[in-house]
């Protein structure tokens, strides 16, 4: 048996949580042992000494976490779950916050496995990813499983393990790793296309493409911190402090007090953007906005970038991820294509995590059979 206990369920949480009951539900997957024993958010938690039912979870926000719970306290839940008898216990941290990241040494320390979203704690200061890194390498000790730190649900991080573990030696790993930003330059930079930059930034906004502010996405740092986690897994020294980032927002706008304000001012700046497409179309390219990690001369990055109208990333759509491995065994690159956000594909990230845990340290866990 598998225990879990989610914190922070909001969107992805509660995604998962439906997904945990669809399958412990289903006829196939009836005897999958994971059982959700605890849920805190930022003013209550619940717990259970055995497992949530199935018609509690249905209704999490009310008959768990409602007016009547108790007061979240994170120290004694994660003492409470560390005394979870009947199999193991793993802590999916569904929040973005640094604070809780900063605790999952103490929760490894308690026995508690970890399974995240949450890049802070992969990508922050290198104490702390090494720390964790340390604590969870014992093979019968507690572990950790962050796949949907990078690309959401799409086998990135679990690939890239599987190469350096082989022994393989990475070259480069290439990416558009932002559905946002993705979403927008397949729209802006295609041959045929007519909407300003400041237009397609509005549609991806009320879209809900983008950040409440957009310039939380333009600005690089969420592709920053998931080069930084593909770099740190395959070896490489390296932090978003290091790691230069093409701020793709205008000087004059990053300053600006609201999100309001920026998108009243982004057209000023389209003639700019207009420019660049230009000279990509003109030399046969489109833009793209991608990570880059180095393999070989460490020279990673984050920037806007041009690629031929043959290269795979020209041919993106939508707001889909595209990552690329280039390897000493692949030399033509191993590509993994697919949509890199939104809750279901996050939920399923986690839950395959949760599934990994399972199969290592539960028992009883019976694999399909085809």
């Amino acid at each position: 048996m598998l225990n879990v206990a989610i914190v922070g369920p909001g969107l992805v949480g509660g995604a998962l949580i439906e997904q945990l009951v669809a399958h412990t539900q289903s006829p196939r997957f009836a005897r999958l042992p994971i059982a959700v024993v605890g849920l805190i958010n930022s003013k209550r938690m619940a717990l259970s000494s055995t497992a949530f039912t199935a018609a509690d979870l249905a209704q999490w926000q009310t008959t768990l976490l409602g007016d009547s719970a108790e007061p979240a306290d994170l120290s004694r839940f994660a003492d409470t779950l560390s005394a979870v008898s009947g199999g193991a216990t793993a802590v999916v941290d569904c929040t973005s916050s640094d604070a809780i990241a900063a605790l999952y040494p103490s929760w490894l320390t308690r026995g508690l496995h970890v399974v995240t979203p949450n890049k802070k704690g992969f990508s922050g200061e290198m104490s702390l990813f090494r720390e964790i890194e340390r604590l969870a390498s014992s093979p019968l000790g507690p572990s950790v499983y962050h796949e949907a730190t990078v690309g959401a649900g799409l086998p990135v991080l679990s690939t890239l393990n599987d190469l350096v573990r082989t022994g393989d030696r990475i070259i480069k790993i290439e990416g558009i790793f932002s559905g946002t930003l993705s979403y927008l330059f397949n729209n802006f930079s295609a041959p045929g296309a007519s909407h300003s930059f400041s237009a397609c930034v509005a549609v991806a906004k009320a879209n809900g493409y983008t950040e409440p502010d957009p310039r939380d996405d333009l600005n690089g740092m969420d592709v920053a911190r998931k080069v930084t986690i593909l770099g740190r897994v395959a070896g490489l020294d390296i932090g978003t402090d290091t790691l230069p980032v093409e701020n793709i927002v205008p000087e004059a706008l990053r300053g600006v007090s609201t999100a309001e304000e920026f998108m009243e001012r982004l057209p000023e700046f389209d003639d700019h953007f207009s420019q660049l497409n230009k000279e990509a179309l003109q030399s046969g390219s489109v833009l793209r906005y991608v990570g880059f990690v180095d393999g070989v001369e460490g020279q990673s990055s984050v920037k806007l970038a041009r690629y031929p109208l043959d290269h795979p990333f020209a041919s993106l759509k939508g707001s889909d991820n595209i990552i690329a491995f280039t390897t000493e065994r692949f030399p033509n690159p191993l590509i993994i294509q697919g949509a890199g956000a939104g809750a279901a594909v996050t939920a399923f990230g986690i839950f395959s995590d949760l599934i990994k845990i399972a199969e290592r340290f539960g028992s009883g866990l019976a694999d399909p059979k085809f």
